[in-house]
């Protein structure tokens, strides 16, 4: 434990070095130099208070949201500027070696000087996170986008030619801390009008009471002619908290059960109800949590017990990881899985039929959007809501629209 702490604040210190150097090389004022030094001590040092106090009874809360948000937006510019300082650092000693050793150039410093110029790429490649992650807890973690999109199925049973799904995903409750913006967002699921409403887990990030300031605004959706229907994730079941016995846990997780009735949810817990339409019926499933690194509690086989193969089924699983590991090689051939968990990192690139990048996708191979295989496929939430980070840059909150066509997707 002391040496990783002695180890992390090693790193630190060579990444305020290398800052510093960076900020030096461009600004020459002695108190705006004395200002940043004191500054960046104070940041230093409250970001390590707030880390030694966190309280694992307690969990996250709106202060270790900032304080996250806080050390990302402080340390992620200095860790680009340290890479490209450090890169020319390199270069620095071979060329210094090369003149010494080869040509002989006994100089009276062996590195060549640092060149303003590099350093000034260093800060304008910075200041590209700066802004961005500024702009990510300003604006982008409330900037709620509607995502839609047609799956073809060519054993869709003909009464669901058209049925459109609303799926939201990760609402974490605990992280909220504007009404007006969630409000907008609870209008916006509503006008889309869909045929059913699915919920894919995680509505708190730890406690029940994380949602009960919540409560009446989620309570205005509207309850589409095929109801609405929900699953737990793994932020559900409070296992990332110190509690001080078993039965103050359980009962939380009944809270958090409970928490679905009161919003008008019907929570399914590794079960399976029949939508019907007309003559026609399809099978929703909904599991409990199973994820390859967050507990495997969910059970398909259960949940899916006298549906046939026959059947047209739509699974809500929240973790991805179930999709690949079990569903999509799964007998019981379940077409459409629906997902969340990953958030897209909060963090990447998109741009809407052309590329999407985040650090997600080395930890899941489905993280954002639509996947097929073999005929089935799942698509996976960007989540409603936010958790560690307080914002969300360029892998904004998600409204899922899916319609469901019948016959194959063309060409």
């Amino acid at each position: 434990m002391i040496l990783r702490i002695l180890i992390l604040v090693g790193v630190l210190l060579l990444i305020e070095f290398y800052a510093f150097q960076a900020f030096r090389a461009i600004v020459k004022t002695k108190w705006i130099l004395n200002t940043y030094l004191v500054v960046s001590v104070l940041i230093v040092t409250y970001i390590a208070y707030s880390v030694f106090q966190f309280d694992r009874h307690i969990g996250q809360t709106q202060k270790t949201l900032f304080t996250m948000g806080l050390f990302l937006l402080v340390y992620l510019p200095k860790i680009i500027i340290t890479v490209v300082l450090l890169g020319e650092d390199i270069v620095r000693f071979f060329a210094g070696s090369a003149n010494y050793f080869i040509e002989y150039d006994n100089r009276e410093t062996f590195l060549p000087n640092r060149r303003k110029f590099v350093s000034q790429v260093a800060l304008g490649l910075a200041a590209v996170p700066f802004l961005s992650l500024i702009y990510g807890v300003t604006k982008g973690k409330y900037n709620f986008k509607v995502f839609k999109q047609d799956v073809f199925f060519p054993d869709l049973p003909d009464a669901f030619d058209g049925f459109t799904i609303t799926q939201i995903s990760d609402i974490h409750s605990g992280s909220f801390d504007n009404s007006e913006k969630i409000i907008h967002a609870v209008d916006l699921i509503n006008e889309q009008v869909s045929d059913i409403l699915l919920f894919t887990g995680d509505i708190v990030n730890a406690k029940a009471d994380e949602m009960h300031p919540w409560i009446e605004v989620f309570n205005r959706l509207k309850k589409p002619q095929f109801g609405k229907f929900s699953i737990l994730g793994n932020h559900d079941y409070g296992a990332y908290l110190e509690w001080n016995s078993e039965e103050e846990k359980a009962k939380n997780f009944e809270e958090i059960k409970d928490l679905h009735r009161q919003i008008d949810f019907k929570l399914m817990l590794n079960e399976h109800v029949k939508i019907k339409k007309g003559t026609d019926e399809i099978a929703l499933i909904g599991v409990e949590n199973w994820g390859k690194h967050f507990g495997q509690i969910g059970n398909l086989d259960e949940a899916s017990e006298g549906v046939s193969t026959k059947d047209f089924k739509i699974l809500m699983s929240h973790d991805p990881s179930h999709w690949e590991e079990i569903v999509k090689n799964h007998d019981k051939n379940v077409q459409l899985t629906l997902s969340g968990h990953t958030h897209g990192m909060q963090f990447g690139i998109e741009i809407p039929g052309y590329f999407k990048w985040s650090l997600a996708q080395y930890m899941y191979k489905q993280w954002a959007g639509l996947y097929e295989e073999m005929g089935r496929y799942i698509y996976v939430n960007r989540g409603f809501g936010f958790h560690a980070y307080p914002g969300r840059v360029g892998i904004m909150p998600e409204i899922t629209v899916i319609r469901l066509k019948k016959g194959q997707k063309l060409a």
